[in-house]
Formats: C-alpha cells, structure tokens, sequence
C-alpha cells in the first residue's frame, strides 16, 4: 500500500481562531464545511454515538434521500430498526422527510453533509457526551478501515498503490496544528463540491474516505518507551523516498456500510 495515510465519511473541521486565509479578492474563503449540523445537547450527541445512525447519515449523504426499506437493505437492518433510529435522528434535526411516499415508503434524507460538536466544553456533561461520541466514531473508523484492508487485494493496481495508510509524529504548537489543519481543508476544499454534484465527478472517480486524525500523545510508559514509529505500507514502484501519510476509505465520519457521515469534533 503506497504512501500510506470516509465522512461522512471525515469529515468537517470548525473555523479556527487563527487567521483565515483569504481568496484572490482578499475576502476570506467561503467554509468548505458550512453544510453542517452543531450538536451541543448531551441528549443529541449521545443519541448519535450509536453505529446504526451513523450509518444511516452517511448513507443519505452519500447516496441521497432513501426509504426504510432501502436502507434496511443497504445496512442489513430490518425495516422497524431503520424506521426507529431515522425518527430519533429527525430528532435532532439530523435527517428529515422528504417528498413523495406514505409510511414507511416514505423517503428521508440527511439535513446537512456534515456533522461536529464540541472539541472543549465546560459543561461535565458535554465534555463526558462528546468524549463518548468521539470514541464511537473511531471505532466506526476502525471497523470501516479494517473492511477497506481485507477487500483491498480486489481493487485494481492503480487504486493500491495511491490508497494510503502511515502514520509520522510531528513535535507542533497548538497553533501550528491548527495550521497545518487548515492547510488540509484547502487542499480538499475543491472536491467536496462532487459530493452533492455526480456530474463533476470525473469518470473514473471512486467514493474515498480520507480520514483526519491528530492528537496529542500523553505521557507515560508505553508512549515514553515505545513511541510512533512512522510506519507506512512499502512504496509502490517509483516511489522509494516517498512518505508515509494517514488514511483510507468512503462517512463515513463522516461510510458506513460504505459510506462517509462527515464527522468531526471541533
């Protein structure tokens, strides 16, 4: 898997306080990640660290407004189970009916293409929500990354060797990780508008996630004695020296089934 490295499924960062880069114009740039839903109510978030859900944003995002039915078929949930967490979703403003259908032929579709919550909060119960929240989606991450490396073997060549799977530690400020974040989100920002239009997609695009995950590593025994390596999957041909990066696969979040949900706490 050459240079190593689904929102979602990812997914969706915040405006930092730091400086934002500015257009030819001088203007600041419109937010790549506008689209989103805020969730900041211990009920909404805890309600949505559940893996059904998940996969039931990233579904609607990825393929559009979908019935019960049909989502019963694309998760391998049954019609009442679908029906049940679609109307907890609606909720929280998550998803919401559209037109056309009765009952549960009723089509649903997602409110936003994007999701994130709070990254700091002084509310216990926020901060405990959000923590709780943060951990479902990385096993949700996990769980998708791991059937992207079991299925890989099937993808043709080119798609093998520019998947991507590493990781590297960096000694950074707070501020200079905020940085390179926004870096990041310019880079993507001229794709995402495929996601809502399939027209612009070229005609060999495939769905990929590419995940964003950074964090700080806390002290004790095992970072002390055995930290990151920065390992990455062998180079493809010509790319000896290459780097390792971070990532694989489609919200996943921010995925799910295969789908990206868009998530991200910030």
């Amino acid at each position: 898997m050459s240079k190593p490295m689904e929102r979602p499924d990812i997914e969706c960062p915040e405006p930092s306080g730091c400086p934002a880069p500015t257009g030819e114009s001088g203007d600041p740039p419109a937010d790549p990640f506008a689209d989103r839903t805020r969730l900041t109510d211990p009920r909404a978030l805890r309600a949505y660290a559940h893996p059904t859900r998940m996969a039931l944003v990233g579904l609607l995002r990825n393929e559009g407004p979908l019935t019960a039915t049909r989502a019963a078929a694309l998760t391998g949930e049954s019609v009442a189970s679908c029906s049940y967490h679609l109307r907890m979703l609606a909720k929280y403003d998550l998803v919401q009916q559209a037109e056309g259908g009765r009952g549960r032929e009723k089509p649903w579709r997602a409110t936003t293409q994007f999701t994130d919550w709070p990254s700091h909060s002084d509310d216990p119960a926020v901060v405990d929500a959000s923590a709780a929240l943060n951990i479902a989606v990385a096993e949700n991450y996990y769980a998708k990354m791991t059937r992207a490396l079991e299925r890989r073997h099937t993808l043709p060549r080119a798609w093998q060797e520019a998947e991507q799977f590493g990781d590297v530690s960096l000694y950074l400020t707070a501020d200079e990780l905020t940085e390179l974040d926004d870096r990041v989100t310019e880079l993507l920002a001229p794709y995402l508008s495929r996601q809502s239009d399939p027209a612009s997609r070229p005609a060999d695009a495939r769905p990929v996630s590419y995940l964003r995950v950074a964090f700080v590593r806390h002290g004790g025994t095992t970072d002390a004695v055995s930290p990151d390596p920065g390992e990455c999957s062998s180079p493809g041909p010509g790319e000896a020296g290459r780097p390792g990066s971070r990532e694989v696969f489609p919200p996943e979040s921010r995925e799910v089934g295969s789908t990206g949900s868009g998530e991200s706490a910030s």
